[in-house]
This record gives structure tokens, C-alpha cells and sequence, in this order.
């Protein structure tokens, strides 16, 4: 029987060794993505996978997360006569918090997993080491498109993400819950600042660097097989989700700190 103090410190010594082989990783995929040389038509082909493939499932989050956070700001605020503040409430947690961490989430399920198979599967089948016997750098090649797409496309989504949220709280604020229009979307305009959404976009440039890196890292160590490639897949929604939540929060921190 192994002692525990082995095992625990076994452990720990593993995690902080993937740690830096995903710092390493991550490291190369910037440095490739960063400097030329860049394959334009594999970026926009990508920005069309990660960003317009995705506009469906986005968009239906957004609208039932806004609508469901109007109608429990409501229970809420009803308890204590406050119910005006639905509006300034709903805007302000979609936009700051809500709008980016559920579009993180909802990519990190659908693009990082498609990634790590897609990926994954081009190293078992050994076309990745095809790739790099012709003298092409993988890392420019295949993950620094999906870096750069991940980039550019999360934002626009997080953006499209924070209207469709909001509008929805206003649909079941109007029509279900008998606020006036004009007021509901005065109030909201009134409320939300250029911070609010500056900080949501911020965030979501993080994201997005996380779910391509997170995808490229795990397909890139996929074992062979099928299930070798399914692991790769579920370890890099996994691991992508954690990071956003983590990173969501180191944030945050920051930004009130600063005050932004």
C-alpha cells in the first residue's frame, strides 16, 4: 500500500507539470498567431465555424437566461417594493457577467470539443505529422487560425449575446410582468455604462483565447483511437469550462479594483 503523502504529492507534482506544458503550448500558439506568416482563408474559414455556426445556439441562451433573470429580479425585488429596478439589474448582469460567461460556455461545449475531435483526429491518423515532415508548422498551420477566429468572432457574439439578453428580459417585463416599453428601455439605456460593455468584450477576448488553446492543446495529445479522441474532446470542454470560470473571476476582481 502506497503511502498517501506519496500519492498526494504525486498529485500535485502532476498538475503543476501540465500547468507548464499548457503554459508552453499556449505560449507557441501565441507566438504563432502573433507573428507572420497568417493563412487568411484558414482564419475566416474557422470565424465562419466558431462564429456563424454558433450564432443559433447563442442566441437561444441568451434571450431564456434574460428572460429568467427578469422574472427572478422580480420575485425578488417585489419583496421589498423595488420592482423598478429590473431593468437596470437585467443590463447590468448580462452584460458584465451573464451575456459573456453563458456564450463562453455554451462555445466551450459545442467549438472547444470540436476542436480537440477535429484535432485529435488528424493526429491519429498521423496527418499532423504528414504536415510537419513538409516543413509547415503545425502551430501556424492549423492552431493559430482557430486562435485568431476564437479571437475575433467571441466578442461579436458576446455583443450580439448582450442585446438578445436583454431583449429578452424586456419581452417578459412588457408582456408578461406589465412593465411600459418606453420605460423599460429608457431605463436600461439610462442605466448601462460604456464599462459595463467594455468589460463583458474584455472578457470575452480571454475566452476565446481559452477555448481555441484549450481545444488545439487536448486534441494535440490525443492517444490513438476512438476513445483516445473522445477523451481528448470531453477533457477540453472540461478544462475550457473551468478556465472561463476561473478566469471570470480573476477579472471581475480586477476590474472592480480598478473601477472599470
Amino acid at each position: 500500500m502506497q503511502n498517501p503523502f506519496q500519492l498526494i504529492g504525486r498529485a500535485v507534482l502532476g498538475l503543476f507539470a501540465e500547468i507548464g506544458r499548457l503554459a508552453v503550448f499556449s505560449a507557441q500558439v501565441m507566438g504563432a498567431a502573433f507573428t507572420p506568416r497568417w493563412y487568411g482563408g484558414q482564419i475566416l474559414s474557422q470565424m465562419v465555424k466558431i462564429g456563424f455556426y454558433s450564432l443559433p445556439v447563442v442566441g437561444m441562451s441568451a434571450v431564456f437566461i434574460g428572460a429568467a433573470l427578469a422574472l427572478n429580479i422580480y420575485e425578488g425585488g417585489s419583496r421589498y417594493g423595488a420592482e423598478q429596478f429590473v431593468p437596470s439589474i437585467v443590463v447590468l448582469g448580462i452584460t458584465r457577467e451573464l451575456g459573456v460567461v453563458i456564450t463562453g460556455l455554451m462555445l466551450a461545449g459545442r467549438v472547444t470539443a470540436g476542436i480537440a475531435a477535429e484535432i485529435g483526429a488528424m493526429r491519429v491518423t498521423e496527418q499532423i505529422d504528414a504536415l510537419e515532415t513538409l516543413s509547415a508548422s503545425r502551430f501556424r498551420y492549423l492552431y493559430a487560425p482557430r486562435f485568431i477566429a476564437a479571437l475575433i468572432t467571441l466578442p461579436m457574439l458576446v455583443a450580439l449575446a448582450d442585446v438578445i439578453g436583454v431583449m429578452g428580459g424586456w419581452l417578459v417585463s412588457v408582456y408578461g410582468l406589465d412593465f411600459d416599453s418606453t420605460v423599460y428601455l429608457r431605463n436600461t439605456l439610462d442605466f448601462v455604462t460604456r464599462n459595463d460593455i467594455l468589460a463583458g468584450l474584455i472578457k470575452a477576448v480571454v475566452f476565446g483565447g481559452v477555448i481555441a488553446v484549450m481545444g488545439c492543446y487536448q486534441g494535440d495529445r490525443s492517444q490513438a483511437g476512438a476513445t483516445g479522441v473522445g477523451r481528448a474532446a470531453t477533457l477540453s470542454m472540461v478544462g475550457a469550462a473551468v478556465l472561463i470560470l476561473a478566469f471570470n473571476y480573476i477579472m471581475s476582481t480586477i476590474f472592480v479594483e480598478i473601477g472599470l
